[in-house]
């Protein structure tokens, strides 16, 4: 299986799941939100933001005009906010505090609309 269709699955079905999770609870928000005061909860968030956003990067970094590069993007967004967590803890946490829950739920249907995009490019259910 091409890798680019492998991760237009990936990302399309965790895009969905976690806009589904926040979209039925959104107390889920504010708590992420109160985690994230945690240095430790922080930690982990970093890490596995790199981790995930790396692996992504080293097995597609694909630069083409064609929807490929939206998996691209997601991987080092994902490679960037956990950067900018783990570098930056206290200014990040504080950042996160002005931000807006309403943005938040706005942002997720954004990548929920991504998400649907990538399941379609993933298998093929309508033509591109």
């Amino acid at each position: 299986m091409d890798i680019s269709f492998f991760l237009a699955k990936f990302w399309g079905f965790y895009l969905i799941i976690f806009f589904l999770v926040l979209s039925f609870n959104p107390q889920r928000i504010r708590d992420i939100f109160e985690y994230l005061k945690d240095p430790k909860f922080l930690l982990i968030t970093a890490f596995i933001a790199i981790i995930v956003g790396l692996l992504n990067i080293l097995f597609h970094n694909v630069w083409t005009g064609e929807w490929p590069i939206i998996i691209t993007f997601l991987g080092w967004i994902s490679i960037i906010i956990g950067i900018v967590l783990f570098m930056f803890p206290i200014r990040s946490s504080a950042a996160l505090q002005v931000v807006n829950v309403k943005l938040i739920q706005v942002l997720y249907l954004v990548l929920f609309l991504v998400g649907v995009f990538l399941l379609n490019m993933g298998y093929g259910i309508l033509p591109y």
